[in-house]
């Protein structure tokens, strides 16, 4: 195979393709700062403005008082960089073979978007203190059936009073749950009385249904502290708590491998994650109840 055959530009839109197709925390995530990224350390500059002060005024008496507003912008790094690269033998004739070719690039782009997930799901510790519900080990929440266990449903329904109580709009709510608090939620039978479309790509991203005010998706990238009895950290918010940016155009390169017959191919992501908004992001602290 001729590396002067490769088309890096074709192969570059088919990654990003199937990266968006692979994410879940990421498609939760603000998008809207990622900007012209090129290297490993830029910035993202993300402007913003303190609260404005509302005072008294009577008629005739009361002198204005003019605000200066203050500076509440934020920065996002790009720091993190991901890279994968996997040779071809001459034998396979990949280039002559696309279904072959698109199959590599296709697992390529999962394991990046896997990194990429993993990544803002351990962003948890951002959330704001008064929006996590147990913790760790011993103080974390039972979710189950047992007589001292706490239903799923009404779970949901306290991440849902927490969110609103930090002022945070009822509109684009969403959990990410481990398989294990899913299978609960849907034995509750409230998950089947409360049913949501899901079809086509919804499924593609995890999502299953809407409950208690929240969009329900699936993930077993949420975290967990890797004790034998392993306290889950569920994720709730809304889309404007964390910002993510992802650079547009992947380098990739195809080079002639000099110790084989083989070509090599490598691509380099650059991306960065941060939480803009911790009120508007919680953590449920659970464990698989009975």
């Amino acid at each position: 195979m001729a590396v002067n055959n490769f088309i890096p530009t074709i192969w570059a839109a088919r990654l990003l393709q199937n990266l968006q197709k692979a994410q879940v925390f990421a498609g939760l995530c603000n998008r809207d700062y990622e900007g012209d990224i090129r290297n490993e350390g830029d910035t993202v500059k993300i402007g913003g403005i303190g609260a404005v002060t509302v005072s008294p005024y009577t008629k005739n008496s009361t002198t204005l008082n003019w605000q200066t507003l203050a500076d509440a912008s934020q920065t996002l790094l790009i720091d993190q960089a991901k890279y994968f690269a996997f040779k071809v033998d001459d034998v396979d004739q990949a280039q002559t073979r696309p279904k072959l070719m698109d199959e590599a690039m296709r697992e390529a782009a999962y394991a990046i978007s896997d990194v990429i997930d993993q990544y803002i799901a351990g962003l948890h510790g951002s959330a704001a203190a008064a929006n996590k519900i147990g913790a760790d080990g011993a103080s974390a929440k039972v979710i189950g059936y047992g007589t001292s266990d706490i239903d799923p449903y009404k779970q949901l329904v306290d991440m849902g009073v927490k969110l609103t109580e930090a002022n945070v709009p009822q509109e684009g709510r969403w959990v990410v749950l481990p398989p294990w608090y899913e299978g609960m939620l849907r034995k509750s039978g409230t998950f089947a009385a409360n049913p949501a479309g899901v079809t086509g790509e919804a499924m593609v991203n995890g999502f299953i249904g809407r409950v208690a005010g929240f969009d329900i998706y699936v993930s077993n990238n949420v975290t967990n502290d890797g004790q034998a009895t392993p306290t889950y950290r569920v994720m709730y918010g809304v889309r404007q708590a964390i910002s993510l940016a992802v650079q547009k155009q992947p380098t990739m390169e195809a080079i002639r491998l000099q110790d084989s017959f083989a070509d090599g191919v490598r691509g380099l992501l650059l991306f960065g994650a941060k939480v803009m908004r911790p009120s508007a992001l919680g953590v449920l602290y659970a464990k698989v109840g009975s």
